[in-house]
């Protein structure tokens, strides 16, 4: 641990390329991002994101995302490993609930996902967990595709916004439409009788591939947008997030045996987010929610 004076450090907001160093460190902590994480990131929103600095050197970040001032969740919290265990990270946390605290509307809730290890400190700092996710590893394979499931292009946007905004529990374009535009990414739809009854986005990560969002009306519809990823990806890792709140995604990991990697806890400062947790069978990301 580096000796350092904390009341010294400057708050900074940061630019995409601290940004980009920022998911770099992130890499380093197993936490697996993809290779345009953080464009889409800062494309959310470019006054999201913070890091504490020793003179010109970025040594702690984080995300602070304000969705339209409605909601606000903070992810990508790293302090620089020599710097861990000297107060920096407390500080850093405060203030950065407190400043998005701030950005949103009054009464609007903070949501984020915390480990197992952090969650106690998070409580003390007024969060509450509402449901554990889990994220569950499965090597691709070769599935029949469903003749309901096709790639989502361009011309869906509308309606996947739409979809994405009832399960999320709010529209967040200026989030999905980057996220589904993420080079190489498999995008799926279901739509049956004209209607969509689901959606999936499966992007590459620096080991495999990570799905999330998986939305889906019912394990039916999931399953075979699951299949439809695995199938994408042969002989590759393909991770995916799910709540234990919805006993569907949790029998649909059990059916394809998948194996457990970690849990976290989604938590909420203030009144937690309405989400159509039956509909969501993945997870968009611990990062931005």
């Amino acid at each position: 641990m580096k000796d350092i004076d904390i009341d010294k450090l400057t708050l900074k907001k940061l630019g995409l390329s601290e940004l980009k160093t920022l998911v770099s460190w992130a890499e380093k902590e197993g936490w697996n991002p993809g290779p345009y994480d953080a464009e889409v990131f800062f494309t959310t929103d470019p006054d999201g994101h913070y890091g504490f600095f020793d003179d010109t050197e970025m040594i702690a970040g984080g995300s602070i995302v304000s969705y339209d001032g409605r909601f606000g969740f903070m992810g990508l919290f790293i302090v620089k490993t020599e710097y861990r265990s000297s107060g920096i990270g407390r500080k850093l946390w405060y203030q950065r609930r407190d400043l998005l605290l701030k950005r949103l509307m009054k009464g609007a809730s903070i949501g984020m996902d915390g480990v197992v290890a952090m969650q106690p400190f998070y409580s003390q700092g007024g969060f509450v967990s509402a449901f554990k996710d889990e994220r569950h590893e499965k090597t691709g394979l070769k599935c029949t595709i469903d003749p309901y499931v096709s790639p989502i292009s361009t011309n869906d946007f509308e309606t996947i916004i739409a979809y994405d905004s009832l399960c999320f529990g709010l529209p967040r374009p200026q989030f999905l439409v980057p996220w589904l535009n993420i080079p190489g990414n498999a995008n799926y739809k279901y739509v049956s009788n004209g209607q969509l009854k689901g959606f999936v986005v499966m992007r590459k990560a620096g080991n495999g591939y990570k799905i999330g969002p998986l939305f889906a009306d019912d394990a039916i519809v999931a399953q075979a947008l699951y299949e439809a990823c695995l199938n994408a990806a042969p002989d590759e890792s393909v991770f995916l997030d799910i709540s234990s709140e919805n006993k569907a995604a949790v029998e649909l990991t059990k059916r394809f045996k998948t194996k457990f990697v970690f849990e976290c806890a989604r938590m909420y400062y203030g009144q937690p987010m309405t989400m159509a947790l039956d509909k969501v069978f993945g997870i968009t990301t611990f990062e931005l929610g």
